[in-house]
């Protein structure tokens, strides 16, 4: 595994950032699992299986790339997907999951860094994502959006600590919504960010 970054946390475990290849079976199961533990609780039927999740990771290889976070034990924390869209203008970030057990601790954080920094490499502009709301976790939940989304967009609340805050505090900007997008009421908000000037 090539090393991108090191991260020695203050517990002095050392993560590191690494891209993935086509010739890692052991990397690509344990990616696998991730999704389907990572989204089970609020995005359930995202990736019900194993098979399932696997079939995400040699989707997302075969299509653009991931950076994945490994600690010193060779056990996948986390990790990130890449996918070029508008001639590589624009790459959506799809997708990214950090073991339940591991959140709050900084490597979400750094795997979007890392993210970044691959896809200026590549000449990108922006980065954009959709984040969903199933479950009624933003006030965008449960309402008609086709009624004034401008408003409901500015007026947002996160209701349940759905991800998008997140995105928010690394520069992200919600830049519209699509309504119903998982069925009546429950949307898929989509946010980007420039990614052309390093900050």
């Amino acid at each position: 595994m090539r090393p991108l970054v090191f991260y020695r946390r203050a517990d002095s475990v050392t993560l590191t950032i690494v891209a993935v290849t086509g010739d890692q079976p052991d990397l690509h199961r344990q990616m696998a699992d991730l999704l389907v533990i990572g989204f089970a609780e609020h995005w359930p039927g995202s990736w019900d299986t194993p098979e399932a999740g696997l079939r995400e990771v040699r989707d997302v290889l075969a299509r653009g790339f991931a950076l994945a976070a490994v600690d010193e034990q060779g056990r996948v924390l986390g990790w990130i997907g890449g996918l070029p869209e508008y001639d590589g203008n624009v790459w959506e970030l799809h997708p990214l999951v950090v073991a339940p057990d591991r959140q709050r601790q900084g490597i979400g954080r750094m795997l979007v860094q890392a993210f970044e920094h691959a896809i200026r490499e590549r000449g990108a502009l922006t980065i954009m994502l959709g984040t969903d709301d199933v479950d009624g976790m933003t006030s965008l939940s449960g309402v008609d959006l086709y009624d004034d989304p401008q408003t409901h967009i500015r007026r947002i609340r996160n209701l349940k600590g759905h991800p998008y805050s997140f995105y928010e505090k690394l520069g992200f900007v919600i830049v519209g919504v699509v309504p119903d997008a998982n069925g009546r009421g429950k949307p898929d908000i989509t946010m980007a960010k420039r990614v052309d000037q390093p900050v």
